[in-house]
């Protein structure tokens, strides 16, 4: 592209100082490429010209052309407003402004003619539009415009500087029309032509002024097209440099430890699955490369188990592990169970998190220096600087969407030769997102669950559905199961219509009063100790309900426990539905989830509720939720590398468009990895201008 997109946008004509300063504030515009990819967000169809004489209610929007005969200002205090009387040869209709009333009167004109624009409304027996859009005609056909007029999104302090959807429409044209504005392409002359793509400039024009809806589908395919195309280019590029370059531990040995607890006491045979993922990381580990593969699997679908295989291994080598955990819960989950596996063998496993007393933690320390302790269990504190080790081999970070991409690098760091790193997650990955964010990572997949584990059955019931609830939760609790009951808040919220976890609580305490029942507490602002105190009740079986907020989402392993009681559910979104179900189902009993709502919900939180109850495949769920949310929303998204923002591909909708971009990539990286031959030149010069010197991230998990 030209250098004139470089240019500062306070230098565009109609800016200025102040205008660049909301601009860049509100919209993160700041040179002229910035305003030309602010994409519209939608498109009116401004072909019509409609008569007074057939407006109708159901009309959504209408565009009148006419004259203004008279304006009259109504009412007093905060119900002022102003009332002009338009007309065209068929009839009259009533515009009305609430505010800019001054501002009105002072630039709109009796007897000039009009374009205005707007949803009519029946008041009193008459139509009038509020706060229309209002343009003179002549000025309206002088301007640069389109059969379909392109709608941005803008704010409220973007409107009160009058940066409305008119203005940037405006101001994008006169980007076009600067002295010098020259759009380069940015692709190879034979990708253009394989995929038949409209031009560059074609398309930014035809994106802000289409004349036709082919228009806009075109310009859309190939700016998606060319968005993907260089995420992927990258991450491809990145794959092969580490490849090549980023060498890695060499374990070679299968020794006393694996083989011991292998033949010895492994608790339960190794599904398939579990084995196929176990020779992938094999393979990795003896390969002389830095390993950096991610492990999805579905929740109990047994990711803790091949961790511990592999973490055995790095020991038989002499090399040193460590799990890092998002919360404490978790953490010692971890601990107790990998060090009840292990306790037969000759290895050592410490955990470590921000409870952890000064005295132990420096016996811990002492232990990683001296390489004594193999295995460190952990939370953030893992990753503090006095925390080294004494030869640091393999890493694992557990639902690593809990962490940022900054704490995952500390970790990686612990060593001069990066260990190798298995980033693990419960939480299913849709495939196109997996491709933009992990698309440089080598990918294992558990698919298959224990041998005996049954299906959880999901049922929906609204708060007029209470005691039915309350009674089957009693039949489970005759039958020895336990049960979870989750609230989204802890307190009662003044601006959140949703059940809190102390008022539900008193609730359930009249329902199941002692000594018949007995009920332990969870959430996070309790402190640690006591946590665990309740936790190991519930675990132990002494009490027969847990009460918690969604500090159980992940973690907690309770094979007693039977049925799931989601309060509020159409709080959570869709991957959290999934999780909470998933602390149920982990015996070989029947089990069950209930998700207890409003009983009105809007359509996005039904469409919610009817997926998970349709569903128990995780990565079925994930692909609705992305259709559903986009990924910016996505748990974990913002912070799991995705160190580049989409202005106008949608991963839940391009998935096509991404594998076809993701194939080329593949293929000039296998052929050019350095990009050096002439017809990617200008590959290589936009790679630099779009990602530049950025650590990728993706390197480190």
């Amino acid at each position: 592209m030209s250098e004139v997109l470089d240019t500062e946008i306070k230098f565009l004509p109609g800016v200025g100082p102040k205008r660049a300063e909301i601009l860049e504030e509100e919209a993160e515009i700041f040179t002229f490429r910035d305003l030309l990819s602010c994409f519209p967000y939608r498109y009116i169809d401004k072909t019509r010209i409609y008569s007074i004489k057939d407006l109708d209610t159901l009309m959504q929007y209408v565009q009148l052309k006419g004259h203004i005969s008279r304006f009259s200002t109504e009412g007093a205090g905060s119900g002022k407003r102003l009332v002009a009387d338009f007309h065209d040869s068929t009839g009259m209709v009533k515009l009305v402004w609430f505010k800019g009333l001054k501002w009105i009167t002072s630039n709109y004109k009796i007897n000039t003619e009009y374009i205005i624009f707007g949803k009519p409304s029946l008041f009193s027996g008459s139509f009038n539009i509020v706060h229309p859009e209002i343009e003179e005609a002549d000025k309206k056909a002088a301007r640069v415009s389109s059969a379909f007029e392109a709608q941005y999104s803008t704010t409220e302090k973007m409107k009160d500087h009058f940066l409305n959807t008119r203005a940037i429409a405006k101001l994008i044209a006169a980007c076009f029309s600067h002295p010098g504005m020259v759009i380069t392409e940015t692709l190879p002359e034979d990708i253009i032509k394989r995929l038949n793509l409209i031009s560059l400039s074609d398309a930014l024009f035809k994106i802000h002024f289409p004349d036709s809806n082919e228009d806009i589908e075109r310009a859309r395919y190939r700016l998606k097209f060319e968005e993907l195309f260089y995420i992927q280019l990258n991450l491809m590029r990145y794959k092969n440099r580490r490849d090549k370059v980023k060498h890695g531990f060499v374990f070679s040995v299968v020794g006393e430890r694996l083989n011991g607890f292998y033949h010895n006491a492994l608790p339960f045979p190794l599904t398939e699955a579990q084995k196929r993922v176990i020779r992938e990381i094999r393979t990795d580990l003896g390969s002389g490369r830095q390993m950096n593969r991610l492990l999805q699997g579905d929740v109990g679908s047994g990711k803790t188990m091949v961790a511990l295989m592999n973490m055995l291994i790095a020991a038989d080598n002499g090399f040193q592990s460590c799990l890092m955990a998002p919360t404490e819960v978790l953490a010692i989950q971890h601990h107790e169970t990998i060090a009840r596996y292990v306790k037969e063998l000759d290895v050592k496993v410490a955990l470590l998190t921000g409870s952890t007393k000064k005295r132990e933690r420096g016996e811990i320390e002492s232990g990683l220096l001296d390489g004594s302790i193999n295995i460190l269990i952990g939370t953030h504190a893992l990753i503090e600087e006095n925390v080294r080790y004494s030869n640091l081999g393999f890493v694992v970070i557990d639902e690593q969407h809990r962490f940022g991409v900054a704490q995952r690098a500390k970790l990686w760091q612990k060593n001069e030769c990066p260990p190798h790193v298995l980033v693990m997650t419960a939480t299913p990955i849709p495939r196109t997102l997996a491709m933009t964010l992990y698309g440089d990572l080598d990918v294992s997949v558990i698919d298959q669950l224990p041998p005996g584990r049954r299906p959880v059955k999901t049922m929906a019931f609204t708060d007029a559905e209470r005691e039915k609830v309350f009674g089957f939760m009693r039949r489970q609790i005759a039958d020895g199961r336990q049960v979870y009951v989750v609230y989204p808040l802890i307190k009662e919220s003044e601006t959140l219509d949703y059940k809190d976890l102390e008022d539900g609580l008193e609730s359930i305490a009249r329902a199941f009063p002692p000594p018949k029942y007995a009920i332990s507490v969870v959430h996070g602002k309790m402190n640690s100790r006591d946590k665990e105190i309740s936790m190991n009740q519930f675990r132990s079986g002494q009490t027969h309900i847990m009460v918690a907020t969604t500090v159980i989402e992940v973690g907690v392993d309770v094979p007693n426990a039977s049925v799931m009681v989601i309060e509020s559910a159409e709080r959570f979104g869709l991957s959290q539905l999934h999780q909470l179900r998933g602390r149920v189902g982990r015996g070989a009993d029947q089990s069950y989830c209930i998700l207890m709502t409003a009983r009105k919900l809007s359509s996005d939180a039904t469409a919610r509720i009817e997926t998970i109850v349709g569903s128990t495949d995780g990565f079925e769920i994930a692909e609705a939720d992305l259709k559903m949310r986009g990924p910016g929303d996505l748990e974990g998204t913002q912070q799991s590398g995705m160190a580049f923002d989409l202005h106008i591909a949608d991963l839940g909708k391009d998935g096509q468009i991404l594998s076809i971009a993701r194939n080329i990539a593949e293929e000039i990286i296998d052929a050019d990895s350095d990009l050096v031959q002439p017809g990617n030149k200008v590959l290589r010069i936009n790679l630099h201008r779009i990602f530049g010197r950025k650590y990728s991230w993706s390197e480190i998990s």
